[in-house]
Order: structure tokens, then sequence, then C-alpha cells
């Protein structure tokens, strides 16, 4: 059975690195659902892609990303400070000049002498700025957040095109250790009744001890490959369950649909471009564009327009002599003033650091550029190669039937022949064991043309031409 565990072997590695997460989760995760029905390999991929805590985590920065351009597009808006103060202090003259500080608060005339009397005082207004022209700036701000959220949301595409892709790998995977499982107890029962059958001729002196102790060997081996067969199907049913988010205790398996014959693939699927990982690069692309566009664009002058309205109010008069009015006076603003101006600045000196900044910049584009060109590559070379694999896979699977039904002949052949006295022990455990990797061979065979065909799909970026072949079996 050596054979059918190296073709699954980089699943289970994935399930290896699920299993802890896994089985804590059966008695810590609080998220995990009751099963609704066995599990098929439709449901177990939407399962895994709406469960799978990985792609609500993409789903929330893609959600942040999106918020990210309503807050670039509300630079467009008018900004409105408004302020409104009250406090109650002295004003006392000072006979002093500071130094400017923030600590202490030095009153401008009109002041009285040192009294230590105390009046109420009133600021209240609003300042409203507004730039109607940036020579683009919040146009650059605006492409560089949609863009960043395009990125967000083709990650979010690649995270659920993963996890799916994992979880019809690990549906398969449990399903080959399942049919393994079959083969090595069928194995075990065979040895078991060619066993007992040496036994009795040992014991009627027929044939010599040393086939019984080399039949109670191989009986051994049987069982151990059994036990190993039953713990890899453990292993793989808790990294499905883990991608489901379930109790693998639960868990019931409905293979039917990947156990018979794969159907041909008639439709060559989506274009490379379409890959969330080309996409995403493109994505990143596109922002580094408006990101360089936005560095050419800090250094132009800046038009902004400000108007301001505002109201004071003292209880210390100025005229003709300071007086402290008492009581409620400075409550309510008692003096009112507006603003208007316009303001243009200009970065003059930031042409000096605005040259490094570009190259930077470009260098930053080309390389989002050139990301993108090697994901067109792989992904090209990703569809090409998983399409060999698939090729591969049939031309195994219509192999393997006659291979079984030789290793059958063979086994039986032998079995006749030992029983005749003219073949060993050895020779026929070791049909035994050619019956059992041709039978483990033709079962694993056809779960691997099941498992071409979501490669396929994967590799060109969607799973939904694979689901529509699980509807259209025959």
């Amino acid at each position: 059975m050596k054979a059918a565990l190296v073709r699954t072997q980089t699943a289970l590695a994935l399930a290896i690195v699920l299993l802890p997460s896994a089985i804590c989760g059966q008695n810590g995760i609080s998220n995990q659902q009751t099963v609704q029905g066995p599990v098929t390999m439709e449901s177990a991929i939407t399962e895994a892609g709406s469960r799978y805590p990985a792609i609500r985590a993409a789903q929330a920065q893609q959600e942040a990303a999106r918020n990210a351009i309503g807050v670039a597009q509300a630079a467009y808006l008018p900004r409105a400070d408004m302020l409104w103060q009250l406090n109650r202090g002295t004003t006392n003259k000072a006979n002093l000049t500071p130094l400017a500080q923030s600590v202490v608060p030095i009153p401008t005339p009109p002041a009285r002498d040192t009294t230590g009397q105390s009046d109420w005082n009133t600021l209240t207004g609003v300042l409203l700025s507004w730039q109607p022209f940036d020579f683009g700036v919040r146009h650059a701000q605006v492409g560089i957040a949609r863009f960043g959220y395009e990125s967000a949301r083709h990650g979010t595409d690649l995270t659920k095109l993963d996890v799916e892709s994992a979880a019809a790998g690990a549906f398969l995977d449990l399903v080959a250790a399942r049919e393994i499982v079959k083969v090595q107890q069928a194995n075990v029962q065979r040895m078991e009744a060619f066993s007992r059958a040496i036994h009795v001729l040992v014991d009627n002196t027929l044939r010599p001890g040393a086939d019984a102790s080399q039949a109670d060997a191989q009986l051994a081996q049987a069982r151990t490959q059994l036990i190993q067969a039953q713990t890899q199907e453990k292993v793989r049913l808790e990294a499905l369950a883990n991608l489901l988010q379930l109790p693998s205790d639960q868990m019931q398996i409905d293979d039917a649909a990947v156990l018979g014959l794969a159907p041909r693939q008639t439709n060559q699927g989506n274009p490379i471009e379409t890959h969330p990982l080309v996409e995403q690069q493109a994505a990143i692309r596109d922002q580094a564009k408006e990101q360089l566009h936005l560095l050419n664009r800090s250094w132009v002058p800046s038009l902004s327009l400000h108007g301001s309205m505002s109201g004071l109010g003292a209880g210390l008069t100025s005229t003709p002599v300071p007086t402290f009015q008492g009581g409620t006076a400075g409550l309510a603003p008692q003096t009112f003033n507006w603003l208007a101006a316009v303001q243009v600045t200009f970065p003059a000196f930031q042409i000096f650091t605005l040259h490094p900044q570009q190259k930077a910049r470009q260098a930053q584009l080309s390389a989002a550029e050139a990301n993108r060109v090697r994901a067109l590559s792989d992904v090209s070379a990703q569809v090409k190669e998983a399409r060999a694999l698939l090729e591969g896979a049939r031309s195994v699977a219509q192999n393997t039937p006659m291979e079984l039904d030789a290793a059958r002949q063979s086994e039986r052949q032998q079995q006749t022949r030992y029983q005749s006295g003219l073949a060993t022990v050895i020779e026929v455990s070791a049909a035994e064991a050619a019956l059992a990797q041709a039978e483990g061979d033709d079962a694993v065979a056809r779960l691997n043309v099941w498992r071409g065909l979501a490669g396929v799909a994967e590799a060109q970026g969607d799973l939904t031409s694979f689901l529509q072949l699980l509807q259209k079996r025959p």
C-alpha cells in the first residue's frame, strides 16, 4: 500500500498542520455547528467556503478597505471646526515678559492690577475650510483607496479558493483513507484464513512448522498495515472537520459521488487573467500607479477658502475703566466677528526630495508589474501541470482494473499451488500483498481523477466548473 499512500502525501501534510486546532476545537471552538445531514463533496466545499475563520478574516479586511474609499472621498467635503468654551478665572495684569509657553495663561490688556477677582469668559465660533482645487490630489487618494479595496476583494477570493481547494483535497484524502482501510481489512481477512489453513496442515504434519511461523508473521504485518490505515483515516477526518468547523464525531461522509467514474471535462475554464491571484497583482500594480500620480501632484499650489464666525463674552469691561461686572456677566457672547480668506500654499523646496521619491515609487511600480507578469506565468504553468496530472490520472485509472484482475488471478493460482505443494508461504504472501496493492491502486486511481479535476479548477481560479461536474456525474 505504499504507492497509494505516497500519492496523497501532500494533502496529508495539510491534515497534520490543521490537526491540532481541529482536536482542540472539539472542546474549545465556540463557532462549531452541528452536522446537518451527511457531508458530500459539494457540501464540504461550500461549507468550508463559508465557515472557515480565514475567510471571515479576509472579508473583514475587505470591508475595512471598502470603508477606506469613503474616507478618501470625504476629503472633497468642506471642513467645519466648531468651538465653545466657558471658563472663570482671574484677570490680573502681569508685569513680565514671558517666553512662549502653553502652561500659564498670560492676559492681554485691558486688565486690572492684581486683585484676585475673577469673571466669566465665553468663546464660541465656527471655522469653515474648503479646498476647491487640488490638481488631482484627492482623486489620486480615492484611486489608491479604490485599488486597495480591489486588492483586498481579490485577496478574499484567493483565500476562499485556497480553503475550498483544501476542503476538496481533504475530502478526497478521507475517502481514499477509508478505501485503504477496506483494502487492508480484506487483506487481513485473507491472511487470517490462510494462516488458519496452514496451522491445520502443520498440526497434521503436512507442512513444516516454519510455514506457520511465516504465515503468522505475514498476518501480523497485515494487521499493522490495517492499524496504520485506520490512523490515517482518523487524521484526515480531523483535518476535514477543522476546515468545515464541525465536530468530527458527528460527521457522516457520503462518498458515493466520487467513488464512481469521473465525467470528461468539456469546458476550457476561465482565462488566466481572471484568476484571483492575477487580478490581485493587477490591483496592486494600479494602486502603485495612483501612488506615483499622487506624489507627482504633491509639488503643486494648494488653494483653500476659509470662513470664520465667532463670538466673545467677558465679565470684565475694557472701557472706560476695566471693571468686573459680576453676576452672570460673560456667560453669553457680547462681541461678534467674521472672517473670510483665500489661502494659497506652495511647497517650493519640496522639489529637492521629490525626485528621489519619484524614483522610489517608479521602482515599486516596476516591481508590482513584474509580480503581475510572474503571477500570469505561474498560473499558466499551474494550469498546464494540473491538466497533465489529470491526463496521467485518467490513464492510470484505465490501467488499474487490469492490474487488479491479474493480481486476483495470481493470488488464486498461488493459493492453489500451495495446496498442491508447488508454492511456498513466501510466494503466497507476495501474491496477497500484490493483490492488496492492486486493490488500493484501483480505489485510489478513481479518486485521483477527481483530484485532478479539482486541481485543474483550482489552477484556473474557480471551483464552479468542478462543482458542475459533480452534479453531472453518471
